[in-house]
């Protein structure tokens, strides 16, 4: 559903382009994964899809139609985006920010109805937020707000639904319950593009793993075949081996220790 062609991204004074000639898909009914080193380019392409970076070549598309020729109200119809940082404009309840996710489907005119209000509720379920429906967006944690911050896309209803670094804050149970929640609406037939660091999560739950460096793409493919030692040491610039995840036998990155200088 999503589709990115050559795709070069650059900004002001920068010494080399952000992204630069990188191309993948983002098909329905998959949970594709950015992954790559700080800088790699990963948040960038996000931005590109959002229509705030300047694209210096290549397309982005929705269904085969270039993003640039949608209004912003059409975007937010067909994707709903959880970005790496956002603060809150004014405190308010926390259901109603959540709301806010249905106003690309209400416009300036018309009234939330019985089918928003039930969106509403599906979506601070999904994001095991109910109980923080009636706080103020300005006493959550930094992991509560992040999970309220996923509802609100959630409520929008989109086919496709792209997050970026959406478990920052979060602990343990409520990260693995994140990406749970993602596994599950890719199953359900959502085009889910996660950005994150986290590869071993990545691994476990990924359909697809594209992994930049540098703003090019240095290997993609099923976790399998992205989780390569030698390659993974290449992008990171670190000593790593791999192994395995007795739970389920997905492959799992371990991170050396270099030795000490003595």
């Amino acid at each position: 559903m999503i589709g990115i062609a050559d795709l070069a991204v650059s900004y002001d004074r920068a010494s080399r382009n952000a992204v630069d000639g990188v191309s993948f898909l983002v098909p329905r009914g998959k949970l594709t994964a950015l992954a790559g080193p700080n800088g790699s380019g990963k948040s960038s392409i996000v931005r590109a899809l959002l229509r705030r970076a300047d694209i210096l070549r290549g397309v982005v598309t929705i269904d085969d139609r270039d993003v640039t020729t949608f209004s912003y109200a059409e975007l937010a119809r067909l994707v709903a985006v959880v970005p790496q940082r956002e603060e809150a404009a004014f405190p308010s309840r926390v259901r109603d920010y959540v709301a806010l996710g249905r106003y690309p489907h209400l416009g300036l005119w018309r009234a939330p109805a019985n089918d928003d209000d039930a969106a509403v509720d599906r979506a601070l379920g999904q994001a095991g937020v109910d109980d923080l429906a009636n706080r103020d967006t300005d006493a959550l944690s930094g992991g509560e707000w992040q999970r309220v911050r996923i509802a609100r896309a959630l409520a929008q209803e989109t086919p496709a639904l792209v997050l970026d670094e959406p478990t920052t804050f979060l602990d343990v149970a409520h990260e693995m319950a994140i990406f749970e929640l993602l596994s599950s609406l890719a199953r359900s037939g959502l085009a889910v593009l996660l950005v994150s660091h986290q590869l071993n999560l990545v691994a476990r739950f990924a359909d697809t793993i594209v992994l930049l460096d540098e703003g090019k793409v240095a290997t993609s493919g099923a976790p399998a075949e992205v989780m390569n030692a030698a390659l993974l040491e290449s992008v990171y610039r670190w000593p790593v081996v791999i192994t395995r995840d007795p739970a389920i036998g997905a492959p799992a990155l371990v991170p050396l220790r270099r030795p000490l200088n003595l």
